[in-house]
């Protein structure tokens, strides 16, 4: 009686789950975005010719990784309007997009990682030092619970990580407020903006994030 419980309980979930499919689906609200100062995307350059695919993932294209990620730096970057243009260049390192499995016990996360580097157009040279890496994982929902691979395609895994991405490469920017002439009203904003996204990453789980990290 109870592994006839199981069979049955377990397809519920897993449509639960799918319903909630959208939970997954974070947008960016125009509104809420942080201040950059003097900042205007220039050019929004991704390469993911050389990136890794760890083995256990689904697999993607070049051109589709490449495509997701130049749509989300142009959705989190494209509106703002300064008088300096600035150049956002991502190298896509290596990625997993989690496969089904078995539910909780071995349903695979998904993971990004990606090199992000800065260009000044008038100085024309790179603003940072050195490539900034930046680990990403998918967002700890209803719909991933289980493993987005069990409730998303690999499309819609790797949208929601190139989002995912774009504000990690956002949020790392916006630790060197000197490069984009931010006011001290724009550093009073942007840190009510960081307040307020802490808030809700702690309501809503943040990023899951693994203990094994994938070799890049």
């Amino acid at each position: 009686m109870i592994r006839a419980f199981h069979r049955l309980a377990l397809p519920a979930l897993l449509l639960l789950l799918a319903a909630c499919g959208g939970i997954g689906e974070r947008r960016v609200v125009q509104s809420e975005l942080p201040p950059m100062g003097e900042f205007r995307l220039g050019y929004n350059i991704v390469v993911a010719k050389n990136a890794q695919k760890v083995p256990i993932s689904r697999e993607v294209t070049t051109e589709q990784l490449e495509t997701a990620l130049r749509d989300a730096v142009q959705e989190r970057f494209g509106s703002y309007e300064g008088r300096k243009l600035y150049h956002i260049a991502i190298n896509v390192d290596a990625y997993a997009l989690g496969p089904p499995g078995v539910p909780v016990v071995a349903s695979p996360k998904s993971v990004l990682v990606i090199s992000a580097n800065v260009w000044d157009d008038i100085r024309r040279k790179k603003i940072n030092t050195e490539p900034r890496q930046l680990t990403i994982w998918e967002n700890l929902t209803g719909a991933t619970f289980v493993g987005s691979g069990l409730t998303q395609d690999a499309e819609s895994q790797l949208r929601n990580l190139a989002r995912n991405a774009a504000k990690e490469v956002q949020d790392w920017m916006l630790e060197h407020p000197e490069w984009f002439e931010l006011t001290p009203e724009d550093e009073v904003a942007m840190e009510e903006a960081r307040a307020a996204a802490a808030a809700e990453a702690r309501q809503t789980g943040g990023n899951a994030r693994p203990a094994a990290l994938p070799n890049p």
